[in-house]
Order: C-alpha cells, then sequence, then structure tokens
C-alpha cells in the first residue's frame, strides 16, 4: 500500500489538470500557431510557463486503484498486477483464467 501522502498529492494533481485542461489547449494553440507574429506566440508560452507545473497532464502517475501502487498498472482493469493475479484467482473477473494448469 502506497503513502497516503503521495496518493492524495496524485489526486491533487488530477484536479488541477481538470481546472486548468481547457486554458492549457488554448495556450498551446496558440504557442504553436504560425500565422500569429514571433511576440504574440512567445506571450502565450510565457502564460503558459507561468501555470502550475502540476496542471500539466503528464505529471499525473496511474496508480492501482485498490493499493496506489504505481508500478505494474494494467489500465484496462485500473489495478496493479498483483492485485490482478488475486482477482483472477479468485474468479471475481469474469472471462479472465490461468493460461496453464
Amino acid at each position: 500500500m502506497s503513502k497516503k501522502s503521495i496518493i492524495e498529492r496524485n489526486k491533487k494533481r488530477e484536479r488541477l489538470v481538470e481546472r486548468f485542461r481547457e486554458k492549457r489547449q488554448e495556450l498551446k494553440k496558440q504557442a504553436s500557431n504560425e500565422s500569429l507574429s514571433l511576440e504574440e506566440r512567445m506571450a502565450a508560452q510565457a502564460k503558459l510557463t507561468k501555470l502550475p507545473k502540476n496542471s500539466s497532464s503528464v505529471r499525473i502517475r496511474k496508480r492501482c486503484s485498490q493499493t496506489g501502487r504505481p508500478r505494474g498498472y494494467l489500465g484496462f482493469f485500473g489495478v496493479s498486477r498483483i492485485v490482478f493475479r488475486e482477482l483472477a484467482s479468485s474468479g471475481i473477473l469474469p472471462g479472465v483464467k490461468k493460461s496453464s494448469w
């Protein structure tokens, strides 16, 4: 089980990303728009840098929904490999079974 503070920090990042998503996308469009002047693009880039670092979506870490484990994450199921194996062995996941006995 991961530390609660680490899990909560990641949740805070998710909230920040959602809050700044539209503003960040608009500034990125302006910064990469070739039809705008160089000064306007640089101004958009400067505004983008002023936004909080944690509002960037690449700073979010995908974690297991049950244990908070950051590694071995299986996105389709939303759990780590360890929890996945436990759930599959107990028959909780429908359609999943061991490949060999």
